[in-house]
């Protein structure tokens, strides 16, 4: 499929769908486009009407002109069949054109409305469906989900046609209009039985085929690790084994569906046989003329398109159920984090914020640093100052709540950067700016300051060189000081640095060290680590335990003070 940019998806917003059951979901999208599935119906109707008038047109042409020697009935009635092969030919092409739109529609907002869930819940989603399960999420069950509406204008054309030849007959013989008035959606419903062990082999396939997925994603991202302690053998084994269940499940959908599609060749065989025969028996009797024949004939024959039509749209409509679920199993997710009763504005320049569990105060243009024995102790903290907690009571901002603050603001005015350096692939300046809005020489101090500009100077594009998924071709320092640069192109308010240089050597640490201040001159900056290289340039610094702040002070002074801290930041044995 060809890939459409951002702002080629539907809608800015995609909406907000229910999330009850995928029946509810799919008629939800189906409003969501309803003007294009009209549209694309009329057509649909257009070409499978057209399609059956064309033998209603040639019985009148054998009938009239060739049975009676009428050459002008013959020519207007063959007139007839070009213009409706000409409808036919225009309603197709339109009918294909807006199917394929409809498709890309609601595989597109359906993408859409897992990737915004996806940047509302955060962890949350990942700690309960793998990584690897969402991205097959969006890769497939969004598509099958769209599939449904491809096939959608052929349905509706197919139930059209199927009545407007059922009274065309019931016009010339009752018996042959009611067999096919009832014949054709008996014979359907003789394919329901194969429905439900259709969708269960459909579910147990696309849940082996996730666990696959997440299972290679794992694989992937824990590969150094696997090689370093001699695993890649025993996790290729399992990935052996998962796959094969996924074969097996991928045969067990055979069954089923095997029956469903030889059922779009027998059925209207049936049919055909059935009617053909009766037509001929009315024929020899004298009940039928021979160009109604050919039409009943040419009806049969038509009627095999609105039955495999059926047929083909009950399987797709099974493959969405099956796609919404899965979507509405990422949807249903709850985010750990939720906007509450927004009651403040976040004000221009703030005096303190502060979090009461652990007695640790900020200021607007302080360099904090954070120190704990036990780098667990510091988590809930780091969360709760960046609004990552669910439980944020006692973290106020000037003595107002921060969680009545939006929480969209408290993202743009508090910034957490990890210890975990997190890349994605694309141009270094998209990965520095990802809103571009920092100019060049902007991004050339924030690289200066996370002593990055080797890395720029390395690399044959500069800023609009292509950096690998996770930053592979980067060293762990390089990572890290790159993500430093686009922590602080991030101009926060309150910036949270997590280990900001466990991965760079001790004259690279020092150089950041220096800059780092520097660059953050006037603004509130928290350095959670142990190095003293960093914590010497702080202005102050909080000895955590077990997630209170058991004493603070100047770096010096604690060093000079507390046997504790020099235990954790100098590596000193004083036992």
């Amino acid at each position: 499929m060809p890939h459409l940019p951002y702002r080629e998806l539907p809608d800015a917003n995609p909406g907000t769908p229910p999330t009850r059951s995928p029946s509810h979901y799919l008629a939800w999208l189906a409003r969501q486009q309803r003007g294009l599935l009209s549209l694309n119906a009329v057509f649909g109707i257009g070409w499978m009407v057209s399609q059956a008038l064309v033998w209603a047109a040639v019985g009148e042409a054998i009938d009239a002109g060739l049975v009676h020697h009428s050459p002008r009935a013959l020519l207007t009635w063959v007139a007839l069949v070009m213009v409706l092969g000409i409808v036919q030919a225009l309603c197709g092409s339109l009918r294909h054109q807006l199917a394929v739109t409809n498709w890309m529609h609601a595989a597109f907002r359906t993408s859409h409305i897992i990737g915004r869930h996806i940047t509302a819940t955060g962890d949350a989603l990942t700690d309960e469906i793998p990584a690897g399960d969402i991205v097959n999420t969006v890769m497939a069950d969004a598509m099958r989900v769209g599939g449904t509406f491809d096939s959608s204008a052929r349905f509706a054309g197919s139930i059209v046609s199927w009545l407007v030849v059922s009274f065309i007959l019931l016009g010339t013989s009752v018996q042959l209009g009611l067999i096919v008035l009832v014949g054709v959606p008996l014979l359907t419903c003789l394919t329901i039985p194969l429905m439900r062990p259709l969708h269960r082999a459909q579910a147990a396939q696309r849940e082996a085929a996730g666990r696959l997925a997440a299972q290679a994603s794992d694989t992937v991202t824990g590969l150094r690790i696997l090689r370093g302690v001699g695993g890649e053998d025993v996790f290729y084994a399992n990935y052996q084994r998962q796959n094969e269940r996924v074969r097996l499940t991928g045969v067990r959908i055979a069954t089923p569906q095997a029956g469903l599609e030889s059922g779009q060749v027998l059925l209207p065989a049936v049919l055909t046989v059935i009617v053909t025969f009766i037509g001929a028996h009315d024929v020899m009797n004298g009940q039928l003329q021979a160009g109604q024949l050919v039409s009943f004939f040419g009806y049969t024959t038509f009627l095999t398109t609105p039955l495999r039509t059926a047929i083909e749209y009950v399987i797709s409509v099974t493959r969405a159920y099956v796609g919404a679920n899965k979507v509405l199993r990422i949807v249903r997710t709850v985010p750990t984090v939720r906007d509450g009763a927004t009651r403040y504005q976040w004000p221009d320049g703030f005096t303190e914020l502060r979090d009461e569990r652990s007695g640790v105060t900020l200021r607007d243009g302080r360099l904090v640093g954070i120190v704990s024995a036990d780098s667990a102790d510091v988590v809930p903290l780091v969360e709760r100052l960046g609004r990552f907690s669910a439980d944020m009571r006692g973290v106020t901002l000037d003595g107002a709540p921060l969680e009545e603050f939006a929480l969209s603001e408290t993202r743009r005015h508090v910034v957490v950067s990890e210890i975990e350096p997190r890349l994605f692939s694309g141009q270094l300046r998209e990965e520095l700016t990802p809103h571009d809005d920092r100019d060049e020489a902007a991004i050339t101090v924030a690289l200066h300051a996370a002593s990055a500009t080797d890395i720029l100077e390395l690399l044959a594009g500069g800023l609009d060189a292509r950096v690998e998924e996770r930053g592979r071709g980067f060293s762990g320092g390089q990572r890290q000081r790159v993500v430093l640069a686009r922590a602080l192109l991030t101009h926060a308010d309150v910036l949270i640095l997590v280990e900001p240089t466990s991965a760079v050597d001790a004259h690279t640490e020092e150089r950041i060290a220096q800059r780092l201040r520097l660059m953050r001159d006037g603004q509130c900056t928290v350095l959670v680590t142990s190095s003293p290289l960093l914590l010497e340039t702080t202005d102050e610094v909080y000895l955590l335990h077990e997630g209170r702040a058991v004493t603070h002070g100047t770096h010096n002074d604690l060093v000079a003070q507390c046997a504790d801290y020099r235990r954790i930041v100098l590596r000193t044995d004083e036992s």
